[in-house]
């Protein structure tokens, strides 16, 4: 975590963000191919997730920044520091999320067995474009959090990646089903729904933007108890309840559960 990433480094984060922001794609597809949502999954998916980003935010990230700043500030200023700087990656996820209305929000889930139901056309592609921005929003922070993480840690960015990509697979059913409804195109709501997985190398890309030249320990571990707040935030704001919203309430603790213990084995091993 001291030392100035390589090259590689930063195109491996950037590649790991591409591949998490693109997994709304995998929802378009499964809103294609498939007849039905199995919710029992998506549940657990959706809190194996949300396990997974709590624990390494809290278990991992957060004592990271602590250490590494306690070593240059001392152990007290230092821990209040990670602690400042994790409040901030909350409020950060905070702002963005009320940029979006609430009746706009893209909290509400959309299942598969909807692209064979009758719907109205008229608000169904305003609806479905708005949907598109306000997960493109949401998913910009998420894209600086898994660049952070990657540069800092390969095995840390690699896990993030991948319980974001799990939490974007619903969000690209949730764009696809009332574009296609309303243009009868699945080549554009699928368009649609890939393309709002971009904003998350575009998070990526700003966040590189705005803090590489400033590189430096002090920076990269504030960041790091920065992007635990962000993660944090996404978990209890979003999918956790996503979670809940499929109706599985006991899959959803099941798997977040899991999500717990299961990186808690790979951080140990």
């Amino acid at each position: 975590m001291t030392d100035f990433p390589s090259s590689g480094q930063l195109l491996f984060s950037l590649l790991l963000t591409l591949g998490a922001g693109l997994a709304t794609g995998v929802g378009s597809c499964i809103a294609f191919f498939f007849k039905r949502s199995n919710r029992k999954f998506l549940s657990f998916a959706l809190g194996f997730s949300g396990g997974v980003m709590i624990y390494i935010s809290l278990a991992k990230l957060l004592p990271d920044a602590g250490s590494g700043l306690g070593v240059l500030w001392g152990d007290r200023p230092g821990t209040l520091a990670a602690l400042t700087a994790f409040l901030g990656g909350v409020l950060l996820a905070s702002g963005i999320d009320k940029l979006i209305p609430a009746y706009e929000n893209p909290h509400e889930v959309r299942a598969v067995e909807e692209m064979d139901s009758p719907r109205h056309r008229d608000k169904l592609l305003r609806s479905g474009m708005l949907f598109a921005l306000a997960i493109a929003v949401h998913n910009f922070p998420e894209g600086m959090a898994v660049f952070i993480s990657g540069i800092a840690d390969p095995a840390t960015g690699i896990s993030i990646a991948v319980a974001i990509a799990i939490h974007n697979i619903p969000e690209g059913i949730t764009v696809s089903v009332p574009i296609y409804h309303a243009t009868g195109s699945r080549k554009k709501a699928f368009l649609y729904s890939f393309g709002s997985g971009l904003a998350e190398p575009c998070g990526a890309l700003a966040a590189w933007f705005i803090f590489g030249p400033r590189l430096s320990p002090v920076l990269l571990s504030a960041l790091f108890a920065a992007v635990a707040g962000i993660m944090v935030y996404i978990s209890f704001d979003e999918l956790l309840p996503l979670a809940e919203e499929y109706g599985e309430h006991h899959w959803a603790v099941c798997g977040s559960i899991v999500g717990m213990f299961v990186i808690a084995i790979s951080l140990i091993l």
